[in-house]
């Protein structure tokens, strides 16, 4: 069997249909869309199709609402520095403990600057409680930025109602979509949510393109200034071929709507379970009930992710232990430690998320080899005896993650 690809939410293949759809334009269609001939109004056709394919996907009232950026991160930081912009007289960020660190990192460097963020705390399934999210809400806050769907357990937040309280509050609402858009379905047009980001490589385009979704009406100031493209939101030249390529994987998500949440989630909970009936000592990360169709954060106590990476990697499996723009550090993951999990399973979580790639075949072969892993590794562990665990660790040289 080839190497089987469970890696999907750090970044997906592009598809081949959308790579057909990008080639005429590294070659026959190269003009500038901006240009007024013929070679340029062929390009700015293909632009608006590609913006009217993203704004079906979004459920968005019109395709004005769609603004090509480079990535997600691109399209998060222009959403909440424009928020702030927009309403310089409230100085006040809601987030969450569990955000991409695309908004952490910025809301960091916003604190640094005189702005108040507060992080809304997770339950032990990575759940937020709306009630500490109400009594946050003043007439102080400028913007709130909820992602739709964690990167790590797939688990949902209720972004739409969010959005609607935010609102009666007079605050901006942004939410990061990267997980979400392509998997599950959206209907923008019917919700109060402002902005929200999308990023291309997560459903099948290729990097380097992204969405910032802008509703009709909203104050708007550009993170990037220059020339006219995308209605003078967004200065440069378009990156066309990338462009087309993103509305081409916009049409085909969702046309594989259904597929996603019927077919890949069967797979995702046979994994699961073939996983946790071999396994002990392990268990599911995040809301089982309510979370992305493709995604399984499972913990194994006692032993390190890195370590299980690198032999399921042996054996032609990718996998993660979290965000791909986290990995490398040794510390347990943020959203581990936001939702509480015990420092003897935080190190030891994988990330599984599937793709409508994803086969049968591939499941039982990863159902095969995650035990005997597992397995190899505990006979190396100080806290792990014969197929069981010693007593529990000295609490007092256990870590603490705040």
């Amino acid at each position: 069997m080839e190497g089987i690809y469970f890696d999907n939410n750090a970044t997906t293949r592009v598809d081949e249909a959308v790579v057909e759809a990008m080639l005429p334009y590294f070659t026959e269609q190269f003009g500038n869309p901006s240009s007024m001939h013929s070679f340029g109004n062929k390009v700015g056709l293909a632009i608006k199709k590609a913006r009217m394919q993203v704004q079906e996907l979004l459920g968005a009232e019109h395709d004005s609402e769609i603004i090509f950026t480079s990535c997600g991160t691109e399209s998060d930081s222009t959403a909440i520095l424009s928020a702030l912009k927009a309403q310089p007289e409230r100085k006040e960020i809601i987030t969450t403990t569990v955000e991409h660190p695309a908004i952490l990192t910025l809301c960091a460097y916003l604190e640094k600057e005189g702005y108040k963020v507060h992080y809304l705390q997770v339950d032990g399934k990575g759940r937020l409680n709306l009630d500490e999210y109400k009594k946050l809400l003043t007439d102080q806050v400028a913007v709130v930025s909820v992602m739709w769907a964690n990167n790590e357990t797939g688990t949902f937040f209720p972004v739409v109602e969010m959005a609607e309280l935010a609102h009666a509050a007079g605050a901006m609402f942004h939410t990061d979509a990267v997980q979400a858009v392509g998997k599950v379905p959206l209907n923008l047009k019917d919700t109060k949510i402002d902005m929200l980001s999308v990023s291309g490589h997560k459903l099948h385009a290729p990097k380097g393109v992204g969405v910032l979704y802008l509703k009709r009406g909203v104050r708007f100031r550009p993170l990037l200034r220059g020339g006219h493209q995308e209605r003078g939101r967004r200065a440069g030249t378009e990156n066309t071929t990338s462009i087309v390529g993103l509305g081409k994987a916009a049409e085909m998500a969702l046309e594989a709507m259904a597929f996603e949440n019927t077919e890949v989630k069967r797979l995702r909970d046979k994994l699961e379970a073939g996983i946790l009936a071999k396994v002990p000592s392990s268990f599911v990360t995040g809301n089982p009930d309510d979370r992305l169709p493709n995604t399984s954060n499972i913990a194994f106590e006692y032993i390190e992710g890195e370590a299980i990476l690198l032999l399921l990697n042996k054996f032609g499996i990718a996998a993660s232990s979290g965000s791909a723009c986290t990995s490398g550090s040794l510390e347990p993951s943020h959203v581990m430690r936001a939702m509480g999990i015990p420092y003897t399973a935080a190190h030891g979580t994988v990330r599984f998320s599937l793709s409508r790639y994803s086969t049968e075949a591939e499941v039982d072969r990863v159902i095969a080899v995650v035990p005997e892993i597992i397995a190899q590794l505990r006979k190396l562990s100080p806290y792990w005896d014969g197929d069981k665990p010693k007593a529990e660790p000295d609490k007092a040289f256990a870590p603490t993650y705040a």
